[in-house]
Formats: structure tokens, sequence, C-alpha cells
């Protein structure tokens, strides 16, 4: 106890130190640098090359060449008109965007011929050098073009490695440890991640269609209120290279897992056509272990209670996945643009899980009262989903200051079906063995439609009102059904598991924010009111009443974001908002799982929303060898915490039961730092720490959710480039331990590995990674209860490497240039598509 308050006050005391020692917030930058040249390729002296920022004139910034025709000049990246002027030559105007780039991009300009003096501005070399991470006013973005280890992977693969971003065991996805996220693919929820699917529809995108990653970490009103922990946008690629351009990649790797997956582009004119997809196949494996022990007076049990229980499990599975997304963009006129897209996915996972158990219990006929048994159980599943979802969306600009209505539509269809008959042997230690056949269906229904309307007014240079509305539905039908066969009898509906629910909900929202800069201090106002309307109708055989829950709620969700530039280098940041954690479907779904049989999940319809409000004060320093933005954050918030308790079923077995209550409040702070260090160019370290501290209040029926604490999460990324195609990476994360009065996790470790070597002239990229080189991956904890304890073990996926193979291939290197100055309307990002660091 005093060596955790030594480290405590140590950790407190480096928490005071950084605070004091920041002076300035940073606005992250990047290095850009470039030559211009006439069309005979030379170098043109002292030509003005201006960069007018089209969403925040303070960020423009122009530059001189010098004697050789090169200039540089760091720039916040965004979207910019830039103007080349010179002496004798024409002035030239196009607008690209500034952000993720990497490489050199060439631009062909066309000659003046109104003067005799006149000469053909051949090109305009720009090189943008960026980190694998930039920080914005209201977000990260990550860029996975340079994780070798995800190479061949998926996006869960991918979300291992952003920044404030965890992955657990069991594929859970959490921001500095709630995991209580809301996921979008490009700004909007996507039917592409399922509607019930998991830690499986991350597996199902492949990480060679991921462009990059937006960490909302606090959102502003703007955005959908919900999601507690914070917003993770996947932003898929797409490529406005003319003519026909694309990549295809292949990976093979162990356990088997293979995939080929593409991205292909073709533009021309005023059209852009995309499609993406492909498919995967892959293995998987796991293990468990529970340890289930009675810790009070056993004469106060009854028979067939349990004292000691032991479980061990182990599953293995095949996975396929296949998914398509086709869709045109189109500048109608120099002001509208519209945009459409369809996409179809398939997921079909059959796995076997065999549970070996040994069961210490209290049989009153017995010596002693004790009796032993074991049983084996093993479960078999086939689980099939298929998805479909339509986008639609139309921008239009009004005159020449920037205002601007988006219109969007979106529909979703998710299908999903499981079948899996189950299998179970018990042996008594008289010798008398009883054996059980299950058969279990499960049956979604998922329909979800969405539509929204946002408007943006620019008022004068420095200030914006936006404003928007949203509506949103959601249709879920639940069919649960399980018979059971005990010695050879015949199968009888077991009424307690069979059910039929459906669910449906109304979601309608609208927001208004203002944001304005007056000299160094900005500031954005925001707020947004949300109403829910909620109908859930269940009926289960055992209570053939079908019952019916409404709830209707509405809440307000304020926001306040401000900023305070100490020079052109450095800004403070503060921002603040209240967010909601509305309860999953299945959350409010009052019966009880089968897959195991001795712990049974159950849905409370009493479950309500919680609330959470959110602080945060954070620094950005960019320079060329380091970044360094650590953020402090407060988040206070009354929480769901899950009730556990033992009792018999109706066979007289101790059987351990789940459910979702409202109890108890969470407080978390913290200090989260993220930083890049380029100590030299063929070595970069990228570095990721939460120091972080939890309190937790509350009880409920005698289960206790006090408790308080400190820990950490860490997490380092070596890349190494010994030449200009070869990169090596190596990875290493650590996750601390937490402890309240009723839970007890354990920390845990890994360490993984990968390298990378561009070849075929820079088309190809040829990559091998290993996950978990250590095989430590695994997650500990114990629940401690009035009069028992369980201990759990669970690894997850067991060490595994990889192979892939990416070749790009392009009809068009240069960027087609319109004919006159034309702003860039279409609702989609300018990024091309880089190849690995």
């Amino acid at each position: 106890m005093i060596n955790y308050i030594k480290i405590r006050k140590k950790t407190l005391g480096l928490i005071i130190l950084l605070i004091t020692s920041i002076s300035a917030f940073s606005q992250e930058k990047i290095k850009i640098s470039g030559k211009i040249t006439d069309g005979k390729n030379q170098l043109i002296p002292y030509a003005s090359v201006t960069f007018l920022n089209k969403t925040n004139s303070a960020f423009s910034d122009a530059a001189l060449t010098d004697d050789k025709g090169e200039y540089q000049l760091q720039l916040v990246s965004g979207n910019y008109d830039i103007t080349i002027e010179a002496i004798d030559f024409k002035t030239i105007t196009l607008n690209k965007d500034l952000n993720v780039s990497g490489n050199s991009e060439n631009f062909i300009l066309t000659k003046d011929n109104t003067s005799e003096q006149s000469t053909e501005i051949q090109e305009v070399t720009l090189t943008a050098t960026v980190k694998p991470y930039k920080v914005e006013l209201d977000k990260r973005t990550y860029d996975p073009s340079q994780d070798i280890i995800s190479k061949g992977g998926n996006l869960q693969d991918v979300l291992s490695n952003v920044p404030s971003v965890e992955v657990d065991t069991d594929g859970t996805v959490s921001m500095r440890g709630n995991s209580n996220i809301k996921f979008l693919i490009n700004g909007k929820p996507s039917a592409l991640l399922g509607i019930d699917d998991g830690a499986d529809a991350l597996k199902s995108i492949p990480a060679d269609q991921i462009e990059k990653i937006e960490v909302i970490t606090n959102p502003s009103s703007k955005y959908e209120a919900s999601g507690t922990a914070g917003i993770l946008n996947i932003i898929l690629k797409k490529n406005k290279k003319t003519g026909f351009n694309g990549s295809i990649t292949g990976n093979l790797g162990y356990l088997p897992r293979t995939s080929l997956n593409t991205n292909l582009s073709w533009r021309k004119n005023n059209w852009t056509w995309f499609l993406n997809g492909g498919g995967g196949y892959n293995r998987n494996k796991s293990e468990n272990n529970n340890e289930y022990q009675y810790t009070s007076d056993i004469n106060l049990l009854e028979d067939g209670q349990s004292i000691y229980r032991n479980q061990n499990g182990n599953s293995k599975g095949e996975n396929k996945n296949y998914n398509t997304t086709a869709g045109f963009f189109v500048d109608i006129t120099e002001k509208s643009a519209l945009n459409a897209s369809v996409m179809f996915r398939s997921y079909n996972n059959e796995s076997t899980e065999t549970i070996n158990t040994f069961d210490r219990y209290v049989d009153s006929l017995s010596v002693n009262r004790i009796n032993e048994r074991n049983s084996v159980r093993i479960n078999q599943s086939n689980r099939k989903n298929n998805s479909f979802q339509a986008d639609l969306g139309f921008d239009q600009k009004f005159g020449d200051n920037g205002e601007l209505l988006s219109l969007a539509a979106s529909f979703q269809s998710s299908k999903s079906e499981s079948f899996g008959p189950i299998t179970e042997e018990i042996v008594y230690l008289n010798g008398d063995i009883t054996n059980k056949f299950n058969n279990l269906l499960s049956n979604s229904n998922n329909k979800t439609f969405l539509a929204k309307a946002d408007y943006e007014l620019p008022i004068g240079e420095n200030s914006k009102f936006e404003a928007g509305a949203r509506f949103d539905l959601k249709q879920n039908d639940y069919n649960y059904f399980v018979n059971e066969s005990k010695d050879g009898a015949p199968f009888v509906v077991l009424d307690r598991f069979t059910s039929d629910t459906y669910y449906n909900e109304k979601l309608t929202a609208a927001y208004a924010l203002f944001k304005s800069k007056t000299n160094k201090f900005g500031y954005q106002f925001g707020l947004r009111a949300e109403n829910s309307d909620i109908n859930v109708r269940f009926k289960s055989l055992e209570n053939a009443v079908t019952t019916e829950v409404k709830k209707n709620y509405t809440g307000f969700f304020p926001s306040v974001f401000l900023s305070y530039d100490l020079n052109d280098d450095s800004q403070l940041l503060l921002n603040y908002s209240r967010r909601i954690n509305r309860p999953r479907s299945w959350f409010l779904i009052p019966f009880m799982s089968y897959s195991n049989n001795l712990s049974l999940f159950s849905g409370n319809p009493d479950l309500n929303p919680t609330y959470q409000n959110s602080f945060e004060f954070g620094y950005s320093l960019s320079k060329s060898k380091i970044t360094f933005n650590p953020t402090l954050y407060l988040k206070k918030s009354d929480e769901v915490n899950f009730y556990q308790y033992s009792g018999l079923d109706e066979d007289g077995t101790t059987v351990l039961y789940r459910k979702p209550v409202n109890a108890g409040d969470e407080t978390n702070y913290g200090l989260d730092i993220n930083g890049t260090y380029d100590p030299f160019k063929w070595w970069r370290i990228m570095g990721s720490i939460d120091l972080f501290g939890y309190k937790n209040t509350g009880s409920y029926e005698g289960f206790s959710y006090n408790g308080s604490g400190f820990s950490t999460r860490f997490r380092l990324t070596n890349t190494f480039k010994p030449d200009k195609k070869t990169s090596i990476q190596i990875q290493g994360f650590y996750r601390g331990g937490e402890k309240t009065d009723s839970q007890n996790d354990k920390s845990m470790y890994a360490v993984n590995l990968g390298a990378s070597r561009t070849i075929l002239n820079g088309d190809g990229t040829i990559s091998f990674n290993i996950q978990d080189v250590f095989n430590t991956r695994s997650r500990e904890n114990t629940t401690i209860a009035p009069n028992y304890t369980q201990y759990s073990y669970m690894q997850y996926q067991p060490r595994q490497f990889s192979i892939s193979f990416s070749y790009r291939f392009k009809q068009g290197e240069k960027v087609e240039q319109p004919k006159k100055k034309k702003e860039n309307t279409g609702n989609f990002d300018d990024d091309e598509e880089m190849p690995p660091m």
C-alpha cells in the first residue's frame, strides 16, 4: 500500500510537472517544399507561391523561391488554393489537399500565349512530410499506410495500433478504457460493420481499404450524442487520379489466413467511378478457463449448489467474408455535386467449442454432503450474415463565400442466422451418465433508415454558423429457439429460452453551432437536442403474454471549444461536451442466452440511458523531428454495470447469471500522451501512454462496484528504414491492471513485428508481420461476489503471422486540372493513395 501511494504521488507529480512546463498549444503543421521550373526544366528564382486555406484564412501563408528556384514553409494541413506568380510568366492557380501526402506530385500547366516573353511553367513539385497521425481542433487523424504490422490484416488489426485506442483479447474496442464507442464509416453508421456481429464485423473490412481513421475523443454538438467514449470514423479509400487506377492486395498467413482485395477507380471529366471489394478466409482458435469457488459456509447451501467448479474450454472455427462497394461522384455544376454508392457484405462462421467441466457440489445423500461430476459439452455453431447498404448524397453551394447545404440519406439492412447442435455428457462419481442434446436456432432481421441535412453559413472571414437536422429509424426483429432431449427421450422445447422480440427506435435530432476567431482567440459553441422514442415488444413460451416496454426521453447536449494562439505555432485548447450512452437493443431483452448453460446472460427492460460530462485540455507540439501531444481529461458519468449472482437451474445445477443494471457512478481522469521522434532519417519512434485514475461507487443487491486506483496503458512502435525501399517495425504494448471491490483485472502485454519492401519500381509492396511474438496476449480477471469468487482466463487468438503482396496500377499520374478556377464541391476527400513509408 505504501509503494502504491509513492507511485501515485510520483505520477501525479509528473502530471503537475508536465502541466507547468506546457506554455502553449500548437496546431500541427506539415512541411511543404517544392521547386518551380519552366518548359526547358530551368529553375525560376524569386517566384511567389501563395497558399490560401479554404477553411480558415488565418492558416494561409506564402513564400518566395530562392536563387535555385526552391522554397519551403510549414502549413496546417487542409485544402488550399495555390497561386504561382513570376515575372514574365503566367499566373497559375490550382487547388489541392495538403495533408496525408508524402511523395511528389507533378502538375502540367498550359503556356501563356498572351505575352511574347511568357514561357511555360512546366512543373510544380510539392513534397509534404507528415507524421503517422495529426492533431486537429476536434479530432486526431491516423494514417494506416505506414503501419506495417497490420498489412494484410483487417480493421481490428489497424485499430490495435491507433493512439488512444485499445483492442481487447476478445475483439472489444475501447478508447481510454471505455468501450462505448460510436463507429462510423465515411461519417455515417454503416451496415458494413454489422448490427450485432461485434468483433466479427471489424474483421470483414480489409486494412488496405482504409484511407484513415478519425479519433474523436470529445465530439462537438455537430455529431450524434451517443458514444460516451467518443467516435471512430473510418474513412475508406477513394482515388481522384485521371483515367483508370487502382491496387490489388493478396495475403497469406498462419493460422490459415488468406485474402484478396482490390480498390479500383476511373475518372474522366466530372465523373469518378469506384469499386472496392474482396474476400477472405481464415481459421481461428481460442482457449479459456473459469474457476468458481464458494466462499461461505457450505452448510448453508442446498442440494446441487456448487462448492468448487473448474471449466476449461477451447474453440476452433473458420470464417469466410466478402464485401463489395461501388459508387460514383459527379460535379453536376461548378457548385453542386452528387454521390451515390451501394454496399454488399457476406459473412459466414463455422465453429466448434469444447468445454470440460469439473464440479464439486452439495449432495445430502453422499458422504460429507459432497459429490462430484465431470461433463463434456460440445457447442457447434454456423452463423451467417448478409448486409446491404445504399447511400445518396447531394451538396449545393451558394454564392462564392462558402455557403453550403448538404443532404444525405442511407438505407441499411442486415440479416443474421445462427444454428448449432449442442451435445453434453455428464459423468457422476457413482458412474451414472446423463446425455443431453440441444438444437439452438436464432434469427435477426435489422433495418435502419437515416436522413440528415447540414447547413454552413460563413460570416465574414473568420466566423461560421452551422445547423442541421437528422432522423434515424431502427427496426430489429429477434427470434430464438432451443429444444432438448435427455438420454434419447423425445425433444421438448425449452420455453425459457424460446422467444420473439421486436425493437423499434426513432431518433430525431437537431443542432446549431457558431464558431469564430477574434485576433488570437477562437471559440465554438454548440447545442444539440435529441429525442429517443423506443418501443420493445417481447414474448417467450414461458410466459405467453406479450409484454411491451416504451421509453421516450429528450436530452440536450452542449459543447464548448476554446482556443488561444500564443504565436504562429502555439495554441491553447480547452473543450467540454455532454454525451449519452443508450442501452443496446439486446440489453433490453429479458431472455437468457444459451451458448453456455452454466453462465447465462439476460437483458433488462428497465435499463435507462446514462449521461457523461467530459472535459479535455491538450497540447500539440510539432517540429521537424518531434511531435508531442499530451491531453489532460476528466470524465464523470452514471453507469450501467453488470450484476452477477448464482442460482439453481431446473436440474438443480449452480448457474451464474449476469445482467446489466443502472447502478453506480464512475469518474475517470488522466493524462493521455502521444508523440513521435525521428532521431535519424532511418529511425522513427511513435509512443502512446495513458496515465489514468479511476473511482467507481455504487452497489446493487449486495454486489459492490466501489473501487479506485491508478493504472497505465502504453504502446511503443519503432520503425527502421535501412534503405529507401525497406521498412522494419517493432511494437510493444502494455496494459496495467485495475481493481474494484468486485473486479480485479490483471495486467497484459504483447509484442508485434513487421517488415515491408517496395518492389517493381515502386508499384509493388511485399510485407511480413508476426502478431503477438511471445504469445502473451490474454486476459485474466477475478470477480468477487458476496459469497463466491470466479477467476477467468481467455486467449482469444494465439500467435499468428502473415505475408502480403500489394500491386498498384495506374493509367493517370496527373490530377486532371479544370479549365478555369473551380471550387471542389464533391463530398469526399481528395487525398490520393500513398505507398508505405
